[in-house]
C-alpha cells in the first residue's frame, strides 16, 4: 500500500513538473497556422459583433459608466455656471443623455469596417496577437480601423446630435452661458468630441470581450474558439 502511494505521489510530481513547463509556444505549435488565424479571426468577429450590439443598445452608452459620454471637459467651465443658474442642470442632464444617444445611434456603422479590418489580418499578425496582452487582438483593430471609424462616424454623429437633440441642447447651454454678463463666449466641436469618445467607448467594449473569450469557457461559443483558447 506504502509502495502504490509513493508510485502515485511521484506520478503527480511528474505531471506538475510537465504543467509547469508547458507553454503558449507549446500550445501554437501544435496548431496550424491556418486554425490560428481563424481562431484570431473567430475571435475578434465574435467580439466586434457582441460590443456593437451592446454600444447600438438604447443606454448601451447613457448606463454604462465605463464608456458614458461626460460633458465635454473643455467647457467644464459652462457646465458649472450653467448648473447654477434656475432650471440649469435639467439642461446639462439633458444633453448629456443626448450626446449618449448620438453614440449609440451610430455604433452600427462600425460593423463593416471591422469586418473588412479583421479579414486582412495574416498569420504573422494571428501570432503576434495570441502571443500578446489580453486585448492584443482590440489594439491591433484600434490601431488599423480608427481613422476610418472616424471618417464614417462623425457624419452620422453629427446627424444623430441633430436628430435626437443633443446639438439644440448644446446650443441652448451655450446660449445660457453666453447670456451670462462677463462670462467670455464658448463654442465646442461637439460632433469631434462625441465622435472620439463614442469610438474609445466602442473599443472598451471590444476589449471587454477579448477578456472574456481569452480566459472564459462560456465565452468561447465556436468549436475553433475552444481549440484556439480553451487549452
Amino acid at each position: 500500500m506504502k509502495i502504490r502511494a509513493l508510485g502515485l505521489l511521484i506520478t503527480f510530481s511528474l505531471l506538475a513538473s510537465s504543467c509547469d513547463e508547458f507553454t503558449l509556444g507549446d500550445l501554437t505549435s501544435a496548431l496550424t497556422e491556418e486554425e490560428v488565424v481563424a481562431g484570431l479571426k473567430e475571435a475578434l468577429n465574435v467580439g466586434t459583433d457582441t460590443a456593437v450590439f451592446k454600444g447600438n443598445a438604447l443606454d448601451g452608452y447613457f448606463l454604462n459608466p465605463k464608456i458614458k459620454i461626460p460633458f465635454p471637459e473643455e467647457a467644464s467651465i459652462v457646465k458649472t455656471v450653467v448648473e447654477s443658474v434656475p432650471g440649469g442642470s435639467l439642461l446639462v442632464d439633458e444633453f448629456i443623455k443626448q450626446l449618449n444617444r448620438a453614440a449609440e445611434d451610430a455604433a452600427e456603422k462600425a460593423t463593416p469596417i471591422f469586418k473588412d479590418a479583421i479579414l486582412s489580418i495574416t498569420f504573422t499578425d494571428a501570432f503576434n496577437i495570441l502571443n500578446g496582452v489580453d486585448t492584443a487582438a482590440t489594439n491591433y483593430l484600434r490601431n488599423q480601423t480608427f481613422s476610418s471609424l472616424y471618417s464614417a462616424f462623425k457624419p452620422d454623429i453629427e446627424n444623430s446630435l441633430s436628430a435626437v437633440g443633443a446639438q439644440v441642447a448644446w446650443e441652448n447651454i451655450i446660449d445660457v452661458y453666453n447670456s451670462i454678463p462677463f462670462t467670455d463666449p464658448v463654442s465646442a466641436d461637439l460632433a469631434d468630441y462625441t465622435t472620439n469618445k463614442g469610438l474609445n467607448g466602442l473599443f472598451i467594449l471590444v476589449g471587454e470581450e477579448e477578456v472574456r473569450i481569452r480566459n472564459e469557457a462560456s465565452h468561447q461559443v465556436t468549436d475553433i474558439l475552444q481549440k484556439v483558447f480553451g487549452s
